[in-house]
């Protein structure tokens, strides 16, 4: 840029064009040491190296938790009971709480009573003889609060009524008072799936395991199998002991079709490859999830393969991933 400037004479000269400016001029000591003060004040960042290899809770329940969910309940742990004309299948409260224990951790849930109010009190005769006695009846409501991986907790409640009948009224108020908490416990659990009752609410209960009897069959004890193996094709027929009833009775094997691959899996052979499966170590559980869905080409919206876990084929690509590991 040029400048015009009066002369001595008062006539306009053009001087030469004014030098650039610096860019930047060098800070001076003042700024060097307030810098160095903010610097100071600031905490240290840490190195993007070091950032990105700390590890980081994973959101959600982990893949072991979802197959546990997703899984048909057991018809074994399913009880049975007279109400009216009719028989009611039920979780005993025992049972509902050790699935919450196994799935979620002993230190992975929670719940509390957060209402509590007896309805009913009435003097009854109880039994055959007769006896005068007490009925009395509660209602609870309880909240369930579960920890899944980083998510913020999730909270579930449930209302349930218990009833006491006692010839001492104490008795009957402490029978009626844990029915009702414990029956909202499970209200509350079983919108967390299957396992904790869910199946059981759909009257054709397809999501129920066939195979074992209502709630007569045999506990199979943890770790009773090591293998993924299930009996051979033409093994001989187990006949059931006495114990068993009507929960296994003797039966052969069928014939197998034209692709032995597409053979249906019994009850037994698929809730003890969800037990194996969930025993993996995480990283080999999700290499084996990614596989299997390629492998068998299970959509993207599907969260788990558990469910997809019910053919011959998929019990024996299984085994054969877990050997070649």
């Amino acid at each position: 840029m040029t400048v015009a400037a009066p002369s001595a004479n008062g006539a306009s000269t053009t001087s030469r064009p004014a030098a650039p400016r610096p860019s930047q001029r060098p800070p001076s000591a003042l700024e060097l040491t307030r810098s160095a003060d903010r610097s100071e004040a600031l905490p240290a960042a840490a190195p993007e190296s070091t950032s990105a290899a700390v590890s980081i809770q994973p959101p959600g329940f982990s893949p072991e938790q979802l197959a546990a969910l997703s899984a048909p309940l057991d018809r074994a742990n399913v009880r049975q009971r007279e109400q009216g004309r009719s028989r009611v299948s039920y979780l005993e409260g025992w049972q509902v709480i050790a699935e919450a224990n196994r799935i979620f951790g002993f230190d992975g849930w929670q719940r509390q009573t957060i209402a509590v109010r007896c309805v009913a009190q009435a003097e009854r005769t109880i039994g055959r003889d007769q006896k005068p006695g007490w009925g009395v009846t509660y209602t609870a409501r309880v909240r369930v609060t579960v920890t899944a991986g980083g998510l913020a907790p999730l909270v579930r409640e449930g209302s349930g009524a218990g009833h006491g009948i006692d010839v001492d009224l104490g008795q009957a108020h402490e029978s009626a008072l844990k029915e009702a908490e414990t029956d909202a416990m499970k209200r509350a659990l079983m919108t967390f799936g299957n396992p904790f009752g869910l199946a059981l609410y759909d009257k054709a209960q397809r999501q129920v395991s066939t195979g074992v009897g209502q709630g007569d069959g045999p506990q199979r004890q943890a770790g009773q199998r090591s293998s993924l193996s299930r009996p051979e094709a033409g093994a001989p027929a187990t006949t059931a002991s006495p114990a068993q009833g009507r929960s296994k009775a003797s039966t052969s094997t069928p014939s197998a079709p034209a692709d032995s691959g597409q053979v249906a899996l019994d009850a037994e052979t698929i809730q003890h490859l969800h037990s194996t499966l969930r025993a993996l170590p995480r990283p080999q559980l999700e290499s084996l999830t990614r596989a299997f869905r390629k492998r068998f080409q299970v959509p993207e919206e599907a969260v788990t393969i558990a469910d997809r876990i019910n053919q011959k084929c998929h019990h024996d690509w299984i085994e054969a991933f877990l050997v070649q590991q």
